[in-house]
C-alpha cells in the first residue's frame, strides 16, 4: 500500500490525478502537462515532492564525512551552498544522486530519492561504521514535506506570502534557514526544471499552511508528469534512467563532479583506473515520440545505442530523448549528427545535438 505526503487530501481536492510513484500516491498531474510545463517556463507552478528523503549529519567532522562520502567538493564549498553530486559504492557505480545541503559548520542536510532512501541510508550508515569521522546521522525523511516552487515569477510569489527575507540575494545553489508562521524553515534556491525557484522544506503542518498561501496567490499546481517533461527538456538526470546501480558517473555525462584532486572519496580509486563504457547523448526528434528502451541506430542501421529518458518536448513541439551510446560506436569527435530511432519496428529521424533542448532561465 502506498503512502501518502501530508498534502495527499489536498491534491486529491484539486482533482488531481494520482497515481503510486516511489512508494506514495503522487500527484500526476492536475489539468494538463502543456498547461503546467507553460506555468513554470512563463509565471510559477508548485509541486509537492514531500516524498523525498532528508538525512542529517552534524557534530565537528559532519563536513568532512561527507566530503568523503560522495564525488564532488563539500569542503572547498561556501557556507550555506547546495552541492549537486552522485552518491558511489567503492566500485565507483551510482547508489543515487542527491543534494548536500552546507547550512552550517556542523549541519549538513542532505536530500535523497524516493525510490533510494532504504538503500542510501544503509549505505551512508555502513560507510559511518567502517570511518571515524567525529559526527552524528540521522535519518529525519518522515519530519520534512518539501515544495518545489518554479518558474520566473518565483521571487515575486514568496515576497507576496512573506517567506524569506531578501530572497533576491540568495544565490543559486545556495540555501538559508529561516523562518514562516512561527515554524522553522529551510529554502534552498534549487530546483529541477531548469528555471529559477526555491525548494522548500518544513514540517508537515507548516507546508500546509504555505500550499494554502501559494494557493491564495495565483500559483499553479504541477504534478509529476509536468515535472519530467521540465527537467527533460533541459537535459537533467533521473536516477533510474540515466544513472543506475550499474554504471559510473562517468558513463552519463557527470565527470564534472567528480573532484578527482580530493584527498580521498568513496569511489575514488576505482574512478581513477575506469574507462567510461557509454557516453550521454540528446537527441531530438520532428516526427516520433522516443520512450525509454527504444533502440538508437547510426545511418548504416547499426545500433549503437538506447533511449534512457524520452518525451514530447513541450516548448519544442519535438520528441525530444537522452540515450545511453557504446563510446566506441559514438566517439567524441564524431562529426555524425544523423542518427535513428527504432519506434516499434518503425524507423524515425533523430539529431544529436549537444546543448540542452531547453535553455532554462534559473539565476
Amino acid at each position: 500500500m502506498s503512502a501518502k505526503t501530508s498534502l495527499y487530501d489536498a491534491h486529491v481536492k484539486l482533482g488531481a490525478k494520482m497515481a503510486p510513484f516511489a512508494g506514495f500516491d503522487m500527484p500526476i498531474q492536475y489539468t494538463s502537462v502543456k498547461d503546467e510545463v507553460l506555468a513554470v517556463r512563463n509565471a510559477v507552478g508548485i509541486f509537492d515532492v514531500s516524498h523525498m528523503g532528508e538525512f542529517f549529519v552534524e557534530g565537528k567532522e559532519a563536513i568532512s564525512f561527507v566530503d568523503y562520502l560522495v564525488t564532488n567538493d563539500i569542503k572547498g564549498a561556501e557556507m550555506n551552498k547546495a552541492v549537486y553530486s552522485p552518491l558511489c559504492r567503492d566500485n565507483g557505480t551510482v547508489i543515487d544522486d542527491l543534494i548536500v545541503y552546507k547550512l552550517r559548520e556542523e549541519k549538513i542536510m542532505i536530500c535523497v530519492n524516493a525510490a533510494n532512501i532504504d538503500k542510501d541510508w544503509s549505505w551512508i550508515s555502513s560507510v559511518k561504521e567502517r570511518t571515524h569521522f567525529d559526527c552524528n546521522i540521522s535519518n529525519r525523511s518522515a519530519e520534512f514535506s518539501l515544495l518545489a516552487l518554479q518558474g520566473p515569477k518565483t521571487e515575486e510569489v514568496l515576497s507576496k506570502i512573506g517567506l524569506g527575507e531578501n530572497v533576491s540575494t540568495i544565490p543559486y545553489y545556495a540555501a538559508i534557514e529561516t523562518s514562516f508562521n512561527g515554524h522553522p524553515v529551510t529554502l534552498a534556491r534549487t530546483g529541477y526544471t531548469g528555471e529559477d525557484g526555491f525548494e522548500i522544506f518544513s514540517s508537515h503542518e507548516n507546508i500546509a499552511f504555505i500550499w494554502d498561501a501559494f494557493m491564495a496567490n495565483g500559483v499553479v499546481p504541477c504534478g509529476l508528469a509536468s515535472r519530467d517533461v521540465l527537467r527533460l527538456e533541459v537535459g537533467y538526470p533521473l536516477y533510474g534512467h540515466e544513472l543506475n546501480d550499474d554504471i559510473t558517473p562517468l558513463d552519463s555525462a557527470l565527470k564534472w563532479t567528480i573532484k578527482m584532486d580530493k584527498e580521498d572519496f568513496v569511489g575514488k580509486a576505482a574512478l581513477a583506473d575506469y574507462n567510461p563504457k557509454l557516453r550521454l547523448i540528446k537527441l531530438v526528434m520532428d516526427k516520433g515520440i522516443p520512450r525509454p528502451g527504444y533502440q538508437v541506430e547510426n545511418k548504416e542501421g547499426k545500433v549503437i545505442g538506447t533511449i534512457v529518458s524520452g518525451t514530447m518536448s513541450v516548448v519544442l513541439g519535438k520528441g525530444v530523448a537522452l540515450a545511453h551510446a557504446d563510446r566506441d560506436l559514438f566517439p567524441l569527435k564524431s562529426e555524425e549528427t544523423d542518427f535513428i530511432v527504432d519506434i516499434r519496428g518503425r524507423k524515425y529521424d533523430a539529431k544529436y545535438v549537444k546543448q540542452p533542448f531547453v535553455t532554462g532561465g534559473h539565476k
